[in-house]
């Protein structure tokens, strides 16, 4: 799809306030404190932040990554959730163009990127994302792709499969192999982009997390035993199921043509 450049530039900026938005729920959903009281604070010294502390990026390069009072380290994680969520949407504004769909997929990459932050440090992946996520996945799947029978299949099979996959490790091994915050968030991604996208989003995070987990064994930091955080690599599975899952697909499927 063709789209304006200046469309998919004021998409990438929007990217960047959501981004800090977002930085508040990954710091804060896991405490389970509320996103909208106390105001941004320093998380050392507990000073509420100026207006001009809270610029997306330029104010954690203007401030060195401290806090202007206490001088405590701020982490990078902050600018990278924001540059980050800036890209996702200014790829999706290219991709799917002012459109309703559009306004969904942003929604949908903005409960991944706090997922995929909050696994990777918490390993956790709270309801409070991917239940509300199923529910707004399947809704809007009324009015746009993949529609509801997709939407449904997707939402059952996502997380049927993680679930069936779950309880034979756990019978096998004798230990929880995966989460039911896996089974929640592959049941959630199945609402957004129905049942096909979801089994390719399945098999490129499980991919993904095999390569990492192989190269942190090689590399000494990691074990047989060690626990990856699964929806972290799924969060990337849907990225890449939403933007090019369908020619993939079609690349996949020609071999059997």
């Amino acid at each position: 799809m063709d789209v304006d450049g200046s469309v998919v530039s004021t998409v990438g900026l929007l990217g960047l306030l959501v981004g800090s938005f977002l930085n508040v729920c990954i710091h804060r959903l896991p405490r389970g404190e509320s996103l909208v009281r106390p105001a941004s604070r320093c998380a050392a010294c507990l000073r509420p932040l100026a207006w001009y502390e809270n610029v997306p990026v330029v104010s954690w390069l203007v401030l060195g990554g401290r806090c202007r009072t206490c001088r405590a380290p701020v982490s990078k994680v902050y600018p990278l959730v924001e540059l980050a969520t800036a890209a996702v949407f200014a790829g999706a504004a290219a991709v799917y163009g002012l459109t309703w769909l559009l306004l969904v997929r942003l929604l949908f990459a903005a409960a991944l990127i706090v997922l995929f932050v909050i696994d990777l440090r918490y390993r956790i992946l709270p309801d409070a994302i991917t239940l509300p996520g199923i529910a707004v996945g399947f809704a809007a799947s009324w009015f746009l792709p993949p529609g509801w029978l997709s939407s449904l299949i997707g939402a059952c099979t996502g997380g049927g499969v993680l679930l069936a996959i779950a309880e034979a490790y756990s019978r096998v091994r004798g230990h929880e192999g995966l989460g039911m915050g896996d089974v929640k968030m592959l049941a959630m991604i199945g609402a957004f982009l129905g049942w096909r996208l979801a089994m390719l989003t399945l098999v490129v995070a499980s991919f993904t997390g095999s390569i990492v987990g192989v190269a942190l064994i090689a590399s000494g930091r990691g074990s047989m035993q060690a626990a990856l955080p699964f929806g972290t690599f799924l969060a990337l599975g849907a990225i890449v199921a939403a933007v090019a899952g369908e020619p993939i697909l079609a690349w996949y499927l020609s071999f059997y043509q």
